[in-house]
């Protein structure tokens, strides 16, 4: 199916007005491709090449033309920090073995990791120069998971760190985690991003608003009832929030047997009714207390020695909440 005049005319209008173009040029939009290759046209140019375009193969499409005013955010305690900077803090206190990371964009997050690492992501748009250490699975997650040598690149050493930014919808941040727990050690740290939306705009399914967070809040919904046993802290970043899982258990089967349950909650349609507790991240703690935590050393150790992992973890869930 081709683009018709009324569609053609919204995205050209969206294309050559500066405050909105960005929206159609982000990393996660299904129009990306058409606002490439019109950049450098001429106008007559650029309305032949929309009435050329095809909508087969595109996701929610027309839902994605129908960018509506963002609600008002909840009021909550200004974040101290972006997603980046604690990742990086995180890769400094937890010292990674290996690292994996599951939706790499450009390669923002990705370049300056010094370990063996592995990104995941179907179609990779890389900017940043990723050396040799570094392997690009150009696979959907899933598949990537399917596959028995998956982590054939980190050289048989256990996966210390990993970070799930990937698709914005609850069930695939929910099977990445599923996925990543039974590969990595008790002492392994999962740091998933967009987790506390600030407002339930903002965590539809379906995008609508330029800055989007989706429903992968629901995971730490999912974690809190079915694994009380884990670590979860989530964490007051911009923009959209974070959240660092610990305590793991690899032998775990209970989200598994449990998934089907779990996918039918997930799958809510929109609209979401996102609990304040996110909105106004009425549990998160300040990243930079959580990257202080003498726990981390703790955590370390016990790569090589018999340590206390049960006071560390204490440790790490006694960090008071900001509020």
């Amino acid at each position: 199916m081709l683009l018709n005049e009324s569609r053609r005319d919204k995205v050209l209008h969206a294309l050559e007005t500066k405050h909105v173009s960005r929206v159609y040029r982000g990393g996660h939009n299904a129009w990306r491709r058409i606002a490439g290759v019109v950049d450098s046209s001429s106008r007559t140019r650029r309305i032949a090449a929309l009435g050329q375009a095809s909508l087969d193969g595109l996701t929610h499409q027309e839902t994605n033309l129908g960018w509506v005013a963002p609600d008002r955010f909840e009021r909550f305690p200004v974040a101290p920090q972006g997603r980046h900077r604690t990742l990086a803090q995180l890769h400094a206190v937890v010292r990674p073995r290996t690292y994996l990371e599951i939706g790499i964009d450009n390669g923002a997050s990705l370049h300056a990791v010094q370990v063996p690492a592995i990104g995941v992501d179907p179609a990779p748009q890389i900017t940043y120069d990723l050396g040799p250490h570094i392997a690009v699975a150009r696979d959907r997650s899933d598949d990537f998971f399917a596959r028995p040598d998956a982590l054939a690149h980190l050289g048989g050493v256990p996966l210390d760190l990993a970070f799930i930014d990937g698709m914005h919808l609850s069930e695939f941040a929910l099977r990445d985690f599923m996925n990543l727990e039974k590969l990595m050690p008790r002492t392994g740290v999962i740091v998933f991003d967009d987790m506390l939306p600030r407002n339930s705009l903002e965590a539809y399914r379906v995008r609508r608003t330029n800055a989007w967070a989706g429903d992968v809040y629901k995971v730490t919904e999912i974690l809190g009832q079915h694994r009380p046993d884990l670590v979860v802290l989530p964490l007051n970043t911009n923009p959209t929030g974070t959240v660092l899982v610990t305590n793991l258990d690899p032998g775990s089967r209970i989200l598994h047997d449990r998934y089907e349950e779990l996918e039918a909650y997930c799958t809510t349609p929109d609209p979401q009714v996102v609990s304040p507790t996110w909105t106004r991240r009425l549990t998160a703690r300040d990243p930079r207390r959580v990257v202080d935590s003498p726990a981390w050393a703790v955590l370390r150790d016990a790569r090589s020695r018999e340590v206390d992992l049960d006071a560390a973890m204490t440790q790490l869930r006694a960090i008071p909440p900001l509020r």
